[in-house]
């Protein structure tokens, strides 16, 4: 072992580089134990344990040959006379030294190979885990990871919807995040972060490992709770047949009609795919249709792109979903986690919600303060009797406005609309405008019986409700 210690580490090269490999191994070895005895450090310490310090670890393992290369060239000009020294060094396997040198060359580098192994796999780990997704870069990937841990898809990786299955894409992420580092590192990244994602994976190799639009078939009711602003925060109620429509043994119909294998549809719209500038529609027949908006031909190709639709030009938001003020404070109204019995609470939380505010601190602050004003002097008897749920309303606005507004990254109400349905954002009426037409004058019907029929609307009982409850 002295043999072989001596040999590597007899110039700088060879000695920093044994410094660095044994040093990086020791640690992570230890931080491997470490975990596997249940020790969990958050992202950082992932970052540092599978990622930094095996890349160390293999400088350091670089470092090592290339000092022993080095130690041969100074020999060899050392020798000023004589014959020239042989190309290649000579290992004579009958002396007890060398084959002692090549044991330990064995072993270290059996043990070498496995610690990269090993942290290979954990590096990839790592990297795909959601914490850090969300938690590494954490003042930019904030708004996105606040709303993805309060969202349907909270139990998903990200990696299965922003990645998926196979190497090629997971190849292409990571040579996307290479720049992703960079633009934190230096505070290049723009606030807030652009969407749509144009290099996303698409919605058939993604969202359709779990959902498939061909068994969302038939018709499905929706009920919709919202509450007026008078003094009772009166709850109202509004009944949708939805068209969900699919593919199931039939011609596709309804709202999932547009994702019908049979249908191709395709569309220009400009960056954010807010405007849609034209539509293009291939049937099972082979007939093509164009769908022009007005002005459309005078748009310049490089404001516009050309997108074949999917799940996600709809369900633009399925697990970082934002809210409007008045979305939030009706769902917190209808889950109990706002109290229905403050008077006046729906008006005046919407009142708060909307600020603005400096920051979010200071927002749960004047919410608390005005809150408390407002029933101190409208209901001075209520005030003192139920302060407590006065207090409690306040913190609960104050988590939803957290929830959706980061003035760090300038995100707040609206930054970030949903294209499902039409009453928040435009959505289905980018195409659905009466607007889009053929060069024979046929438009894309705006007709809302295509997708719902509205058996009820902003009713407080409505009878539909109580026949299907009977």
């Amino acid at each position: 072992m002295r043999n072989f210690l001596a040999l590597v580490t007899r110039n700088v090269f060879g000695l920093v580089g044994t410094l660095l490999t044994t040093v990086s191994a020791v640690l992570f070895v230890t931080l491997f134990a470490l975990e596997q005895a249940g020790f969990h450090g958050g992202p950082y310490l992932g970052i540092l344990a599978f990622l930094i310090l095996p890349a160390f670890f293999v400088l350091g393992l670089l470092l090592i040959p290339l000092g022993v290369f080095r130690e041969h060239q100074l020999e060899r000009r050392a020798r000023a006379s004589g014959a020239a020294p042989p190309a290649l060094p000579v290992i004579d396997l009958n002396r007890p030294r060398t084959r002692n040198v090549l044991l330990i060359f064995a072993a270290a580098t059996l043990a070498n190979l496995a610690i990269v192994a090993v942290a290979t796999y954990k590096g990839v780990e790592v990297m795909d885990s959601t914490s850090f997704c969300g938690g590494a870069c954490h003042s930019v990937m904030q708004p996105e990871y606040t709303a993805y841990e309060r969202s349907p898809h909270a139990r998903v990786a990200c990696v299965s919807c922003h990645i998926g299955p196979g190497a090629n894409w997971f190849v292409k992420s990571k040579l996307s995040g290479s720049w992703q580092v960079v633009s934190v590192a230096f505070n290049l990244y723009p606030r807030p972060i652009p969407v749509p994602i144009h290099d996303l994976r698409p919605a058939r190799e993604t969202c359709e490992q779990c959902h498939w639009p061909s068994k969302f078939v038939g018709d499905r009711l929706k009920v919709i709770t919202r509450f007026a602003e008078d003094e009772a925060n009166t709850e109202l109620k509004t009944i949708l047949l939805l068209r969900v429509g699919g593919t199931q043994a039939r011609r596709a119909h309804g709202i999932h009609w547009h994702v019908d294998p049979a249908n191709r549809i395709r569309y220009r719209a400009d960056p954010a795919r807010q405007v849609i500038h034209e539509v293009e529609m291939a049937g099972a027949d082979g007939t093509v249709k164009r769908f022009l908006a007005p002005k459309a031909e005078q748009v310049k190709p490089v404001d516009q792109e050309w997108r074949v639709m999917d799940c996600v030009d709809c369900h633009n938001r399925p697990t970082h979903i934002y809210r409007l003020p008045e979305e939030e404070i009706d769902l917190a109204l209808a889950e109990g986690r706002l109290d229905r019995g403050l008077p006046y609470l729906r008006r005046e939380g919407r009142r708060l919600l909307q600020g603005p505010y400096p920051t979010r601190e200071a927002a749960r602050e004047a919410m608390g303060t005005e809150l408390t004003a407002f029933y101190g002097e409208h209901y001075p008897q209520l005030a003192g009797s139920r302060q407590e749920q006065v207090d409690a309303a306040a913190a609960e606005l104050g988590r939803l406005y957290g929830a959706n507004v980061f003035p760090s990254m300038n995100v707040t109400w609206g930054t970030y609309p949903s294209h499902l349905g039409h009453t928040t954002a435009p959505g289905c009426f980018r195409c659905h405008d009466e607007e889009h037409v053929t060069a024979d004058g046929k438009a894309i019907s705006q007709d809302c019986s295509t997708c719902h029929s509205v058996l009820a609307q902003d009713e407080k009982e409505p009878d539909i409700l109580k026949r299907l409850m009977e």
